[in-house]
C-alpha cells in the first residue's frame, strides 16, 4: 500500500465526516483492546425502546439497555438518587479503540469510575499513544534486526518520537477533564521472527492504527471542542504517516516470507478487519461524549470500516 493509494482513500472516507463550523463549543487515535474497554456505563433514558414504546418506571432495565445498544448486567437509577437529576440507567458497553498496541501490554488505560466519561476516554487514548512509545522503538530494533531497508528503521524511530508529542496532547486534554494520566505497563519485549512481526504489524498497524489514523482525522472535522480539534489536526497527519509505514513495512516483509507465512498473515490480517467491524457494531458512547470528541456512532464507524477494509483488502468483509 503506497501513499498513493492511502491518502486519496482516507480523503474519500473523511468527506462523510460532519464538519463542525468554527465557534461551536473529544479525541486521537482510540486505544484498547475490545475486552478491557468493556464495562458499566450510565446513560439517560433512551426516548423510545426496540419495540416502539415509551420507558417507564417499571421498564426494565434489560429493555432500556438493548435501546442503547448496551448490554446486561444493568440497573436503574432513580432520580435523586447518589444526586442523579433524572432516571438513568447503567448498562455494559463497550467504546471501539484503534491503534497500535505493543506486545506485552499490561496496563488498559483505566480510571476512577469517577472519572467523568470524557476524561476517561481522553485518557484511554493518552494511554494508547504512550504505548505506542515503546512498541515503535521496539519494531525498529526488530527491522535493523531483520535486515530492513534504512528508510523504514528511521521511519519506526521518527513515529516513536511522534507518539511522545501526541501522549503529552492526550494527556492535557485529559487533565483538562479531570482524568489522570494511567500508569503505562509494558512486559520485556522477546525476540520473534520476521513472520511474527509481520503478523503484528499486519493487525496493529495495517487495520488497527490505519483505522485509528482515519478516525483521528475524522475527529479534527467533527469534534465541537475546538481544542480537540486543534490536537487531532495536529496528530492526525502523523498518524496518516504511521499507517503508511505499516504497509511499506507489510511490502517488504512479504517479500522476505514464504507463501505459507504469507498466507498466515493475510489470515491474522483478515481477522483483524472482521474484529475491528464487531468492535464498531458494539461500541457505544454518550451522545454528549460523542459530539465532544468527534467520534462517530457505531453505526457510521461500521461504514467506515467495512469501506476501507473494501480499499484496503477487498473481500475481508464479505
Amino acid at each position: 500500500m503506497s501513499r498513493r493509494a492511502l491518502r486519496p482513500v482516507f480523503k474519500r472516507l473523511w468527506l462523510l465526516a460532519p464538519v463542525v463550523t468554527l465557534g461551536v463549543g473529544c479525541s486521537s487515535t482510540w486505544g484498547c483492546d475490545f475486552d478491557k474497554n468493556s464495562g458499566p456505563r450510565t446513560f439517560a433514558l433512551p426516548a423510545t425502546l426496540n419495540d416502539g414504546g415509551v420507558p417507564t418506571q417499571d421498564t426494565p432495565c434489560e429493555d432500556l439497555c438493548e435501546a442503547l445498544g448496551a448490554t446486561t448486567p444493568c440497573s436503574r437509577i432513580a432520580k435523586g438518587e447518589g444526586g442523579a437529576e433524572a432516571d438513568m440507567v447503567t448498562c455494559e458497553a463497550s467504546v471501539l479503540c484503534e491503534g497500535r498496541r505493543p506486545e506485552g501490554l499490561c496496563s488498559d488505560g483505566a480510571v476512577a469510575a469517577e472519572v467523568p466519561p470524557l476524561g476517561a476516554l481522553f485518557a484511554r487514548m493518552a494511554h494508547l499513544e504512550a504505548a505506542s512509545v515503546p512498541a515503535f522503538e521496539r519494531l525498529a530494533d526488530e527491522l535493523a534486526g531483520h535486515g530492513a531497508p534504512e528508510r523504514l528503521v528511521r521511519a519506526a524511530r521518527r513515529a516513536a518520537k511522534d507518539e511522545v508529542r501526541h501522549a503529552s496532547a492526550m494527556e492535557s486534554l485529559a487533565l483538562r477533564q479531570g482524568a489522570p494520566m494511567p500508569e503505562l505497563k509494558v512486559a520485556p519485549f522477546q525476540p520473534r521472527s520476521l513472520e511474527a512481526l509481520a503478523i503484528e504489524n499486519a493487525v496493529e498497524g495495517c487495520v488497527r492504527e490505519t483505522f485509528g489514523a482515519l478516525l483521528a482525522g475524522w475527529q479534527a472535522r467533527s469534534a465541537e471542542d475546538a481544542q480537540v480539534r486543534e490536537s487531532l489536526g495536529a496528530i492526525a497527519p502523523d498518524e496518516l504517516m504511521h499507517a503508511e509505514l505499516s504497509w511499506a513495512i507489510d511490502a517488504w516483509a512479504m517479500e522476505q516470507l514464504s507463501p505459507e507465512a504469507r498466507e498466515r498473515v493475510d489470515a491474522a490480517r483478515r481477522e483483524a478487519w472482521r474484529e475491528l467491524e464487531r468492535n464498531a457494531v458494539t461500541s457505544h458512547l454518550p451522545d454528549d461524549v460523542a459530539r465532544l470528541s468527534g467520534l462517530p456512532a457505531a453505526d457510521v464507524a461500521r461504514r467506515l470500516v467495512r469501506e476501507l477494509a473494501a480499499e484496503l483488502m477487498p473481500g475481508a468483509l464479505a
